[in-house]
């Protein structure tokens, strides 16, 4: 199939791009794409393409973009003001819904990013065990921080437990201050946590690893080992939060942690991010229960701004409907056997991995059970089919597909048709 036709305010867009952003873009997608506006489970580039999307913005559309009663909640705020540094309303009221749904969440603390909310998880943790070191999960992936960045992508991964820096920058001493594990193995987990936890400020882990799940029992060993020795279980849930369950990963798999982090869905689109856990730990953003030398000093601009909670409130009531979880579920399910059954019939080796809520085709036919068997696929098949279902009108990244409520059965039909088409492609190369 032909390239899909660029309008010259686009090119000259791309141009402008290149001239004044580094690499011609905002350093998320390829910069060979420009969105105009979105609307539902669908976006429209600047030359007019239309495309179903399963990027969602990278998963806070998980109600559709545009969503009336959300765009319409964020009007009636806007007049009100658009940020003020203070408490106001819809925070607050945020705040307690949070408390309400998610398990572990006794106290919640706003920050404006997934990178900011995760980096305070590991401060907070540290600062309540008064110990230096993070365990974390090779591939976790948990922003951007300097200790974040440690084997969250490495090429050539390591030995366990010593740490692979993902990037330039990052000062050497960070690198003694973190180890790491492998996911899905429950004995080198609690065997590392066993050995080394009077060192351990905390550990953290993503449930649900990327597309990767944890396998039964994983979970409740991290539990039960890190409880033993009174270190802190960190939940990243910044993509899983709301978007598993209404309690999120942690309702879904039945396993409570002592912190977790939140972001994406509870923002509504808006850039709004949350840390949320035990009262004891949390306290020590309260000056007033822990004292001068034990607070965490934590200040954001926008923390808690009052547009962000608005559009999270009205996102998070319209999940709170019932059938809304069953219908993405079932979306979901309806793309992956789909998907399976292409492949299948293709001859390619590849499966679908992930969740109905989100998954995506690795090309492999090795067990996946963590980083290193995500790493064996072919990366570059996978980054071919994403560019080959563009052209058939269906956008994702090159590596992970969002489902939303707002995805149709239509829209599962067409893309089903895309896959066929994309993967035929594949195939004829």
């Amino acid at each position: 199939m032909a390239e899909l036709a660029r309008s010259g305010r686009e090119t000259e867009l791309m141009e402008t791009a290149r001239r004044v952003l580094p690499g011609g873009g905002f350093g998320n997608m390829p910069a060979d794409i420009i969105i105009d506006r979105g609307l539902a489970g669908h976006v429209w580039d600047i030359s007019g393409n239309e495309y179903i999307d399963y990027l969602l913005g990278s998963g806070p559309a998980f109600v559709g973009h545009a969503h009336p009663e959300v765009v319409a909640a964020v009007q009636e705020q806007l007049p009100r003001g658009s940020t003020f540094f203070a408490e106001n309303e819809p925070g607050i009221r945020l705040a307690a819904e949070i408390v309400a749904a998610v398990p572990c969440a006794q106290k919640v603390r706003f920050v404006s990013s997934g990178t900011e909310a995760d980096a305070y998880a590991m401060r907070v943790a540290r600062a309540f065990r008064r110990r230096d070191k993070i365990l974390k999960f090779e591939g976790g992936y948990h922003g951007m921080s300097d200790y974040s960045l440690m084997s969250l992508a490495p090429k050539r991964p390591g030995n366990f437990p010593q740490p692979v820096p993902d990037s330039p920058g990052i000062p050497q001493s960070v690198r003694d201050e973190v180890l790491i594990a492998p996911f899905n193995d429950p004995d080198m987990a609690a065997s590392l946590i066993a050995e080394r936890h009077d060192e351990l400020g905390g550990v953290i882990v993503e449930p649900f690893q990327r597309l990767i799940a944890p396998r039964p029992g994983f979970l409740q060993a991290l539990r039960e080992v890190t409880a033993r020795y009174e270190v802190p279980l960190i939940f990243d849930e910044v993509v899983t939060g709301f978007r598993f369950a209404w309690g999120g990963a942690q309702e879904y798999y039945g396993v409570v942690p002592d912190i977790c982090t939140l972001g994406k869905i509870i923002g509504g689109g808006f850039p709004l991010a949350a840390i949320a856990g035990r009262d004891d730990i949390m306290a020590h953003f309260d000056r007033a229960k822990v004292g001068d030398d034990r607070v965490l000093m934590q200040i954001g601009t926008l923390s808690g701004n009052p547009v962000a909670a608005t559009a999270g409130l009205a996102t998070l009531e319209i999940l709170k409907r019932p059938g809304a979880y069953e219908q993405v579920f079932a979306t979901g399910r309806a793309l992956i056997d789909g998907i399976t059954r292409i492949l299948k019939e293709a001859g390619l080796p590849g499966q679908v991995i992930g969740a109905p809520p989100m998954f995506d085709t690795v090309f492999t036919e090795a067990d996946v059970r963590d980083y290193r068997g995500v790493l064996r696929g072919n990366a570059e098949l996978q980054k071919r089919l994403a560019r080959s279902l563009r052209k058939h009108g269906v956008l994702k990244s090159a590596n992970k597909c969002y489902v939303s409520l707002a995805h149709t059965a239509d829209d599962v039909r067409v893309t089903l048709a895309a896959y066929q088409a994309a993967v035929a492609e594949l195939r004829s190369r």
